[in-house]
């Protein structure tokens, strides 16, 4: 549902915010302040020793350091598989034959529309890779079932890397094919 009326109060490199006018479906009109965002893809790429990719990535606005799956923003006309599949490449230096979809993650619904689009990796081989300058990351591999764990206990704090794992076991543990994580 499109605005009523939108004011743009920033306009940065990556989002930018708005106050929309919006009529909802109570009828009630609301001023909502939104941070818009291009969206984002994610991959939980497994290895064939049931090991997945994690990065031990510094974020300053969390504070420290998190555990998270490589992930990135969509460029401009860029379908979400490409931007995992180059995401995966950039970070952590892996490229994979196989991609499932795992679906899609709202960030936080009430403020940001940034759509993350979730993938699982499988059939992987080494790449080069070619970390940010502005990105500071470890590469990790991890047991898959171990990170599975972090993600239930709360050790993984960020949402789309809990979610990620999860998603993936259910698929694997649904999916029962050989090509499938031990």
């Amino acid at each position: 549902m499109a605005p009523s009326k939108q004011t743009e109060h920033y306009r940065g490199r990556i989002i930018s915010v708005t106050t929309d006018e919006v009529r909802l479906p109570n009828g009630h009109l609301a001023s909502l302040e939104v941070v818009h965002h291009p969206g984002g893809a994610v991959a939980v790429a497994i290895d064939a020793d049931a090991r997945v990719c994690l990065l031990r990535q510094y974020r300053y606005v969390a504070g420290g350091w998190l555990w998270e799956l490589p992930a990135g923003k969509l460029e401009p006309g860029e379908p979400p598989l490409l931007t995992a599949q180059r995401e995966l490449i950039e970070e952590a230096g892996v490229r994979a034959a196989t991609w499932r979809s795992l679906g899609s993650y709202l960030s936080s619904p009430g403020v940001f529309s940034e759509v993350l689009h979730l993938f699982l990796a499988t059939d992987l081989e080494t790449a080069a890779v070619a970390h940010e300058q502005a990105e500071v990351i470890e590469v990790h591999w991890v047991a898959f079932a171990e990170a599975c764990q972090w993600a239930e206990s709360g050790e993984i704090r960020d949402g789309k890397t809990a979610l990620g794992l999860l998603r993936a076991r259910h698929m694997i543990s649904a999916d029962g094919s050989s090509a499938s994580p031990r």
